[in-house]
């Protein structure tokens, strides 16, 4: 049953409402700012300021001029030591008298810059495949890293065979030649680049180490320099764990920045697995604990 009310009570009890409205709605705290749906559905990529930094950070140009600026003021000196040699004890199998000579370089993060081909992933929030990083790779657009191409030139112009030891693989050298020679940087031949693949006779590669590459550039230079990102770019690294990367290197601390130069790449490496036990079979969640768990805070 509903209830009527004499008229003039209605009249007042909607004119008590219009006059106790103010009041009432000035109690009203305002409404929370709306949160954005990408901060509450998207996962953060842990390797964003990684990437970042290789882009954009002024510091990340200066260390590698630095590294080809010093390399180059020494390697004159090298070139006139005769028994000079950059090469590990399980990489010089011939002896050096009367080789010709030459530096070894890894290209990737080391003469070439490929955070494009990050920065890719990460805005598509996808992890490296290699369907993606070949598709890279044939663009040959990637630029030249600062200090690089002046540093092969004065090698080259001094008669010091400029070699690249890669990991991309063995189909992928004519773009990759082609990538190298477009951004400036000196290519003699094809015999320039040893990628992934290369056999090297009576040497048996494990996986993806360099070392047999390394060989066969032992069999016919004397090599002054070596650079790359990765220590396995300078030596072979038996065990991928934190220790045994530190083994791996450890009787050639001396040769670092006068044989050795290694440059900075916080995007990908060994490193990485080496923090999750090499596992990639784990989940992306599991991997990130992982490396939480191995975080310094003393």
């Amino acid at each position: 049953m509903s209830l009527r009310l004499p008229s003039t009570l209605l009249a007042f009890a909607l004119l008590a409402g219009c006059a106790a409205a103010p009041t009432q709605h000035a109690a009203v705290a305002p409404p929370a700012a709306p949160v954005p749906v990408a901060t509450a559905t998207v996962a953060a990529n842990d390797n964003l300021n990684a990437v970042a930094w290789s882009q954009h950070a002024i510091e990340h140009d200066l260390i590698y001029l630095q590294t080809y600026r010093d390399a180059q003021s020494r390697l004159l000196a090298a070139l006139r030591d005769r028994h000079w040699d950059a090469l590990g004890r399980n990489d010089r199998t011939t002896p050096l008298k009367g080789l010709k000579p030459a530096v070894i370089l890894d290209i990737d993060e080391t003469v070439l810059d490929n955070s494009p081909s990050a920065a890719r992933m990460i805005q598509g929030n996808r992890e490296y495949n290699e369907a993606e990083w070949a598709a890279w790779c044939r663009e040959a657009i990637a630029r030249a890293l600062p200090g690089a191409v002046e540093f092969t030139q004065f090698a080259a112009k001094h008669g010091i065979a400029v070699i690249y030891i890669s990991n991309r693989a063995k189909d992928l050298d004519q773009v990759t030649l082609a990538n190298l020679r477009k951004a400036g940087l000196p290519v003699a031949g094809p015999e320039s680049f040893l990628g992934l693949g290369t056999v090297v006779e009576g040497c048996e590669q494990a996986g993806s180490e360099k070392g047999c590459r390394r060989q066969l550039v032992a069999r016919h230079y004397r090599v002054l320099m070596q650079f790359g990102d990765q220590i396995g770019d300078f030596v072979d690294v038996p065990l991928n764990t934190l220790d045994g990367r530190r083994k791996a290197v450890a009787d050639y601390l001396p040769w670092i920045g006068t044989r050795w130069f290694v440059l900075p790449n916080p995007t990908y490496g060994s490193w990485e697995p080496a923090l999750f036990g090499n596992d990639w079979s784990a989940s992306p969640e599991q991997r990130r604990q992982k490396k939480i768990e191995a975080l310094r805070t003393h």
